[in-house]
């Protein structure tokens, strides 16, 4: 039970992290095997001062040098090899003790910041865990994911509320550098999505490559979370229906998309410029939504100081504008609007 708790806590890579421990040990190794030389090349540059009992000349060689570097920093001290100059002795106080000091910190401070550094990490984790409520996962961090994820960022979303499910290390690492917390693992997985608490979630971005995935996926958090909002991307609209049988609250066709824009630009091409200023967050026009107060309940006005009406989402279900049910709001309903930023 503590293995597997550890596993899932080391599969949690959290924004603002700490350079990696192998990292960091891999540079102190170099660190220690620098002193390594660089007493085995003050010993050698001293090396008349030096004698090697065992040797048939007894002097010192380069690898004796080295031998000498690696019993003497190492604090292990055979004493075949040992000064007899008071020039090798002072080398040896004022250069090698100090290196060898600094050996033994590397050493035992390593120990200690690997040991520290673990249960730093479960700490934060579990801090984090404590406020992950209605929450966003996005399942694939490529090209479609981090581009959602942008889109919901200047919408307001925190950093905070968003966690990544992605198994490539360069996209988390990716995640991790935009502020948002990370999961090792493969999305389609119950385990891994229990992991980024899927069951809290709020919505759920499925923004993998294969659509057979992106299937498996949703069938997996819906079976979670009966409540969230299930987005997904396919390549086929022939797996769209597949996508909404499994769950899903909307499904974006990215290969017919693109190809829809690439037909209206061919004939309309000012069309396809109004479309890709809607898709931008925070400039020209947006499309917004919103909850009615209770002074709008009632009528349509002639012209809304908010926006233009584009649809009213009523009882879950979606009322375009030109319905008549949608000329008058009723409390509790939310209203699409077309909103432009020039007018704010």
């Amino acid at each position: 039970m503590a293995e597997s708790s550890a596993r899932a806590t080391a599969a949690i890579e959290l924004a603002g992290a700490e350079a990696s421990p192998l990292r960091k040990i891999a540079f102190r190794m170099l660190v220690a095997l620098g002193l390594i030389v660089f007493v085995a090349l003050v010993s050698y540059a001293g090396r008349d001062g030096y004698v090697d009992p065992d040797d048939g000349d007894g002097t010192m060689s380069l690898l004796d040098a080295f031998y000498y570097s690696t019993v003497s920093i190492t604090t292990t001290g055979y004493g075949d090899i040992r000064p007899i100059t008071d020039e090798a002795r002072l080398a040896t106080t004022v250069l090698v003790t100090p290196a060898r000091i600094l050996f033994l910190i590397i050493l035992v401070g390593t120990t200690l910041e690997i040991l520290a550094e673990r249960s730093r990490h479960a700490f934060r984790v579990a801090r984090w865990r404590r406020n992950l409520k209605e929450h966003t996962i996005v399942c694939g961090y490529g090209t479609k994911g981090r581009t959602a994820v942008r889109t919901m960022r200047q919408k307001g979303t925190d950093a905070g509320r968003i966690v990544v499910i992605d198994p490539r290390e360069e996209a988390r690492r990716q995640a991790t550098d935009d502020g948002i917390t990370a999961i090792d693992g493969n999305a389609s997985d119950q385990r891994t999505l229990e992991l980024a608490d899927c069951s809290e979630a709020s919505s759920v971005v499925v923004a993998v490559d294969r659509d057979d995935t992106a299937v498996l996926i949703a069938l997996t958090a819906r079976e979670l979370n009966a409540t969230a909002t299930i987005v997904a991307s396919v390549r086929e609209e022939e797996n769209v229906h597949l996508l909404h049988q499994s769950g899903a609250d909307a499904v974006i066709t990215s290969s017919g998309a693109a190809g829809r824009l690439l037909g209206l630009s061919a004939e309309t091409p000012q069309v396809t410029e109004v479309l890709e200023d809607l898709l931008s967050v925070g400039e020209g026009l947006d499309i917004t939504e919103r909850e009615i107060p209770p002074d709008e309940v009632g009528p349509l006005p002639q012209r809304s100081p908010h926006g233009m009406l584009l649809a009213v989402v009523r009882d879950g279900g979606l009322l375009r504008w030109d319905d008549p049910r949608a000329a008058e709001l009723r409390a509790g309903d939310k209203v699409i609007e077309l909103y432009s930023h020039r007018s704010s």
